[in-house]
C-alpha cells in the first residue's frame, strides 16, 4: 500500500503514530459524543454508508480527529462555537495533517443539525474528489459520473 507523508509517522504495520496520552481521551470522546457528532455519524457515516469505513475520534500524530477514513486519508471535523476562537489552531492542524497527506473537510454544528441535503451532497463530492486525488478505483455499485 502506498502511503503519503513520511514513513517516520507510521509504525511497522503502517498505522499512524500518535501520542499515547490521546488514547484514553479519544475513547472517552467516543463514549460521549456531542449531539452534532452523534447525528453526523448516524446519518452519514455509520455502517459504511459512504462506501468507506470511517473511525470516530481517531488519534493521529498529536491530534484526535472527529472522523477519519484511512483508505481516503480524509478527516471530517465538526466545528462548534469553540472553533470560532481557534481558527489559527485549526489551520495549523489542517496544514500538519496535509503534510501527512491527510485532507480535512469541516462542517459547522449548525450545518450538521439542520439535516438538509447540503452535507450529503457535499460529502459525496468530497469523497469523489478525494478518490481522484489519490487514484482510488470507483466503489463497486457506484458509477463514475461524467
Amino acid at each position: 500500500m502506498k502511503y503519503f507523508g513520511s514513513d517516520l509517522n507510521r509504525n511497522r504495520k503502517g498505522v499512524w503514530k500518535y501520542l499515547e496520552s490521546l488514547r484514553i481521551l479519544a475513547r472517552r470522546n467516543r463514549l460521549n459524543p456531542t449531539e452534532s457528532e452523534k447525528y453526523f455519524w448516524d446519518e452519514f457515516l455509520k455502517d459504511d454508508r459512504t462506501g468507506y469505513r470511517f473511525l470516530r475520534q481517531k488519534p493521529v500524530s498529536r491530534f484526535i480527529l472527529d472522523f477519519y477514513c484511512s483508505k481516503l486519508l480524509l478527516v471530517i471535523e465538526i466545528d462548534g462555537d469553540i472553533h470560532d476562537d481557534r481558527k489559527n489552531v485549526d489551520q495549523g492542524r489542517d496544514e500538519r495533517l496535509g503534510e501527512l497527506g491527510i485532507k480535512t473537510i469541516r462542517y459547522s454544528v449548525e450545518q450538521v443539525l439542520m439535516g438538509n441535503n447540503f452535507i450529503e451532497n457535499d460529502l459525496k463530492k468530497c469523497i469523489q474528489d478525494r478518490e481522484k486525488e489519490i487514484g482510488l478505483p470507483f466503489i463497486k455499485g457506484r458509477r463514475p459520473e461524467g
